[in-house]
């Protein structure tokens, strides 16, 4: 039977419809593009597949980032959230991050109008199977039933699906996460195209039912007082507010996790894939550090309408019945009702180094990866991907130049450059630590770094222009019409902004000066077809890696592991007699 083709033409199409998929179709529908998101499930679009939670240490950086170019995850988690905390607030305001705990439906629900009410895009529940290329040039892709979407570019933000299997205990399914089913057909074509194709691993804990849980004998943690929004178009936050609670794993749960090893796919080699070093499993924590006594847990409601709790800390793989008795071992947990069991999940990822830093193939020039399948793990990660994959295939569809973020202007760029040029070895966070000019990169001042480039890319509406230029220049102390409207900013922000960026004057100075010294090597491009194989004063292992991951400029090239300072050298020279 012949393939059915689909009777519309897309600019981009973006293949999921997780965190990643969301921003990138947004982003590109936002821009004028015709656009496809294609996803096994439209009832599932922005699911919070593990954690009820947006940002964190690094991340809610990005996500405040992420909304001032214009993305959706911010207005998301305002819109849902029940627990708002600044995290590290008795350190300095370069490392205090955003966190809330949302509503799982209402976040779910929330994204999912947002992109049926958007313009230029139209959602369509059906399951890619293939990338369809002709020769050298990709045509879209190929659904498992058979139909053809024809477009100009494509996305994949496929996350944890690739070739999914989920495991409790020496048990395993084919699944993409949960319940639901995996994708069985891209990574073959991936490969065909000759895509290096890898395993990785994550994992998630038990869900409790509230009614079951004695909470007389937990720890109450409430949020702060007047919750902050994540988005700088948000004013205030109107939602109730619920709490969370802190319990403690003892002896008699680390016991019952060395008494069940045997049977955990960890550590019977069931699992291949590379887990989160910075997200252990329980398992992981009792067998790494057996002085430690004990290991505190978060139970975490994981929405206003729903009875489950989410029992942060516990991520395990363990048997059920290994499970229900960690669980019960617990003071106020002796009779918790598992409503889903925990399990780990392998899946399929590429190796980031063979995109460009704009997040587009090497090798099929229009394929562009962002989220999970480049490595990643998160959800604020996979939508700072999303967003930018977006925006340059919309970029690309218009024969406009590419969309790129430095080191130094956002954390965004950082995990992008982290990405493309180092590669991943296990699943990448963003930390604070990761950036070298973190006292720049405030999650407070996220605005006046990046707004005005989203309004450039055409992502936020122009009316809220004129706003944001006069409070900028009130914040730099170049506006004089304070009774003026800002709204959805203040006066009060003002002055904030004016203490912080004046305590932190000197060091952003010193900061500043080093990041142009080194810019003088990032803005040296290298030629695209250097011969590095032909550079003999190169060390083996630098034209080696040179030769495979095509740095773009001297700065990229010095970000390569392996690759020293004198290749810098050497390579700057060749790059001159080249030009």
């Amino acid at each position: 039977m012949a393939d059915a083709f689909f009777p519309r033409r897309y600019d981009v199409i973006v293949v999921g419809g997780g965190h990643a998929g969301v921003e990138a179709a947004l982003a590109a529908a936002r821009m004028g593009r015709a656009t496809l998101l294609l996803t096994q499930n439209l009832d599932t679009i922005a699911a919070m597949s593990c954690n009820p939670s947006i940002g964190g240490v690094g991340k809610g950086q990005m996500v405040r980032e992420v909304d001032a170019l214009g993305g959706e995850m911010a207005k998301a988690a305002d819109r849902s959230s029940f627990f708002s905390q600044t995290l590290n607030l008795s350190k300095g305001q370069a490392v205090r991050s955003p966190r809330a705990q949302c509503d799982k439906a209402a976040y779910r629900a929330g994204q999912k109008a947002v992109v049926e009410s958007c313009a230029n895009l139209d959602p369509i529940q059906d399951e890619a199977w293939e990338l369809w290329v002709e020769g050298s040039a990709l045509r879209g892709v190929l659904s498992r039933r058979g139909t053809r979407y024809e477009g100009k570019t494509v996305v994949l933000t496929t996350g944890t699906f690739l070739n999914g299997l989920a495991h409790v205990g020496l048990k395993t399914h084919a699944a993409g996460r949960g319940g639901e089913a995996p994708a069985l057909g891209i990574s073959a074509s991936l490969r065909a195209l000759g895509f290096a194709v890898g395993r990785m691993k994550t994992g998630t804990p038990p869900r409790l039912h509230s009614r079951s849980i004695d909470y007389s004998k937990l720890e109450r943690q409430d949020g702060d007082l007047i919750p902050k929004p994540f988005s700088h178009f948000n004013v205030k936050i109107s939602n109730p507010q619920l709490p969370s609670w802190i319990a403690y794993t003892n002896a008699l749960t680390h016991r019952t996790i060395r008494d069940n090893l045997k049977n955990s796919p960890l550590y019977s080699g069931k699992i291949e894939g590379v887990g989160p070093r910075y997200c252990p499993s329980i398992e992981d924590k009792v067998v790494k550090f057996p002085s430690k006594e004990r290991h505190q847990l978060f139970l975490e409601p994981e929405g206003w309408n729903t009875s489950e709790v989410y029992l942060n800390g516990m991520s395990t793989s363990l048997p059920e019945d290994a499970q229900r008795a960690l669980v019960s071992s617990i003071p106020g947990l002796e009779n918790a009702l598992l409503t889903r069991c925990g399990y780990a999940i392998e899946y399929d990822f590429c190796q980031p180094t063979q995109l460009t830093d704009t997040l587009e193939s090497r090798a099929v020039p229009g394929l562009f990866l962002a989220g999970q399948i480049n490595g990643t793990t998160g959800y604020e990660e996979a939508a700072g991907q999303g967003l930018l994959a977006g925006v340059n295939a919309a970029l690309r569809v218009a024969d406009e130049g590419p969309f790129r973020l430095g080191r130094d202007e956002a954390y965004l760029g950082v995990m992008i450059d982290d990405l493309a040029v180092r590669g991943v070895d296990e699943p990448y966070r963003m930390f604070t630590a990761r950036a070298e000019n973190r006292l720049s990169l405030r999650a407070d001042d996220a605005d006046l770094r990046l707004m005005e480039k989203g309004f450039a890319l055409g992502l936020i509406a122009p009316e809220a222009r004129e706003r944001f230029l006069r409070y900028r220049d009130l914040v730099l102390g170049a506006g004089e019409a304070p009774d003026a409207d800002l709204s959805p900013w203040s006066m009060a922000k003002v002055l904030e902004q004016r203490a912080i960026r004046s305590s932190y004057e000197p060091y952003i100075s010193r900061e500043r000066r080093e990041a142009e010294r080194l810019k003088a090597a990032e803005l040296v491009e290298i030629p695209p077809r250097l011969d590095y194989a032909a550079i003999g004063a190169l060390t083996n292992e630098s034209r080696e890696k040179l030769s495979r991951l095509r740095p773009r400029t001297l700065g990229q090239a010095g970000r390569v592991p392996g690759v020293t300072p004198a290749d810098l050298q050497i390579l700057w020279v060749h790059s001159d007699r080249a030009k």
